[in-house]
């Protein structure tokens, strides 16, 4: 078969599998009709003989063999249009060793049935492919079955990761191959972002424990940490500690010494702040497990004590102070986050992009109005990546809180 008779047959076998006959609900079934000058323009072109010729031959063969007939211009070679011989289907599929979309349609059903009942995210998701394909529409990530198959495993497992682990390691495990899953990663996103319940969309992978390298928990100020039994007095430390995700089951008591406990958003501002009666923990944007786990065990040991956040004055600081509270039930109180601040760095400020403008309306209501109101009023925002260490301290040199809570 030739390169253009093979071009001309699966364009129209296209047709056929989107069009209303391959399901059986047309009453009366519309041919499926190719008109060669719409495939291609060349053919028209009368210095163009080559392209006539090999256009021609190609049409001649798939008449020969009975798959399409053929309308040719009254007493001319000049094929005007080929039409589908729908009784010859099958034959069509054998001729180009193409897979019948039915027996491909029902090999898709079996992997969505198969993992349908895995998690509520992969039914709802596997729901609305099954429900695709009785509408004859494409179902999503399954232009390649083994590839389709990967997706769905990953998904069938990626909620239930129960310590960090590398994206490397995940692969091996889940797929048998450290680079595979790597090959389908924003696949994955886009599904978990569509049909879960994640704050942003580039922190899914790290909420769920899956990383690109293994991560550390960071943490300063005067408590006593008790590791594999032995008591170590964190307020001696100059620069905190930090310790691997894998070592946070070696943690037992954590006794805080200080009157709050205070999570920073950025690694920067945490380097540089220094209260002295307060114990800080990096909390490095939108938390994940690991950093949960460890909050709700400093929180379990010290339930009397304050508990603050210290973030972005922006959309995605309050997000991120939101997701805390809800994740961990615990009522942070946002310090550092309110007019005061804004007048006082006036300078650092950067405007609002209409998206920021979107997502403060949303987030507005009577614990933070006031803040909110002011950077929609002064088309301002201010990221703790603006301030150096000199700045962070001059900050905290100031009480500012922003008062109440979302929840």
């Amino acid at each position: 078969m030739t390169a253009y008779a093979k071009s001309i047959l699966n364009l129209l076998m296209d047709k056929f599998e989107k069009s209303k006959a391959f399901l059986g609900q047309g009453r009366v079934n519309r041919p499926v009709v190719c008109k060669i000058v719409q495939l291609y323009p060349a053919y028209a072109d009368d210095a163009n003989y080559e392209v006539f010729a090999v256009v021609n031959e190609a049409v001649a063969q798939l008449e020969e063999q009975g798959l399409v007939t053929v309308k040719r211009r009254p007493g001319t070679p000049v094929v005007e249009q080929v039409t589908l011989v729908m009784e010859e289907v099958l034959a069509a599929y054998r001729f180009l060793d193409r897979q019948p979309k039915k027996e491909r349609n029902q090999e898709i059903r079996c992997l969505l049935e198969q993992y349908s009942q895995a998690n509520d995210l992969l039914k709802n998701f596997c729901q609305d492919q099954l429900t695709r394909l009785e509408h004859n529409q494409e179902v999503r990530y399954a232009s390649d079955l083994a590839t389709f198959e990967q997706i769905l495993k990953v998904l069938a497992h990626i909620l239930n990761v129960e310590e960090e682990t590398s994206r490397r390691d995940f692969s091996v495990r889940i797929l048998g191959d450290s680079k595979a899953f790597e090959k389908i990663e924003s696949k994955v996103v886009n599904i978990l972002d569509a049909y879960g319940n994640f704050p942003e969309k580039e922190s899914i992978l790290t909420e769920l424990g899956v990383v690109r390298n293994p991560g550390y928990v960071y943490c300063k100020g005067p408590a006593i940490l008790t590791l594999c039994g032995q008591k170590l007095d964190l307020g001696k430390l100059h620069g905190g500690l930090g310790i691997p995700s894998s070592g946070l089951k070696d943690i037992g008591q954590i006794d805080v010494q200080a009157g709050r406990i205070v999570t920073i958003e950025n690694l920067t501002t945490f380097h540089a702040f220094q209260e002295p009666d307060s114990f800080a923990i990096y909390l490095g944007g939108y938390h994940n497990r690991d950093r949960r786990e460890f909050i709700l065990r400093v929180f379990a040991n010290n339930r009397d004590k304050a508990y603050c956040h210290f973030g972005d004055i922006d959309a995605g600081g309050f997000l991120i102070w939101r997701h805390l509270c809800t994740q961990t039930g615990i009522a942070f109180q946002p310090i550092h986050m309110g007019v005061e601040t804004l007048v006082r760095f006036q300078h650092l400020t950067r405007p609002l992009t209409e998206h920021d403008r979107t997502r403060l309306q949303a987030l507005r209501d009577g614990s933070i109005s006031s803040v909110i109101d002011y950077m929609l009023a002064h088309n301002c925002k201010l990221e703790q990546e603006a301030l150096d260490g000199e700045e962070v301290r001059k900050m905290l040199s100031s009480c500012e809180t922003v008062s109440g809570s979302l929840f």
